[in-house]
């Protein structure tokens, strides 16, 4: 268990956030970790959707269950948060 940092990068939030997590984090732990820091301050919520992780510029998202330690995540890499159909 570490602390690791990313950078947030949230769908329709112009602001992009230094989020910590712990590397045992799952990635859904992640996203709800930037969730928390955007939505519903800056970000509409969306009842029905989860936010989804992929890395910044990629097409494939991380699968939701995978632990960060798991992925090649990188500290201080800049992740999209994206709202999907769940």
């Amino acid at each position: 268990m570490a602390m690791f940092p990313v950078i947030s990068n949230f769908q329709y939030d112009f602001v992009l956030q230094l989020v910590p997590v712990d590397s045992e984090n799952s990635i859904d732990e992640v996203a709800a970790a930037a969730a928390y820091h955007s939505v519903g301050r800056r970000v509409a919520p969306q009842p029905g959707k989860v936010v989804r992780v992929r890395r910044q510029g990629a097409v494939e998202f991380f699968p939701r269950t995978a632990r960060l330690s798991e992925t090649d995540i990188k500290p201080m890499e800049t992740l999209e948060f994206i709202f999907c159909d769940a």
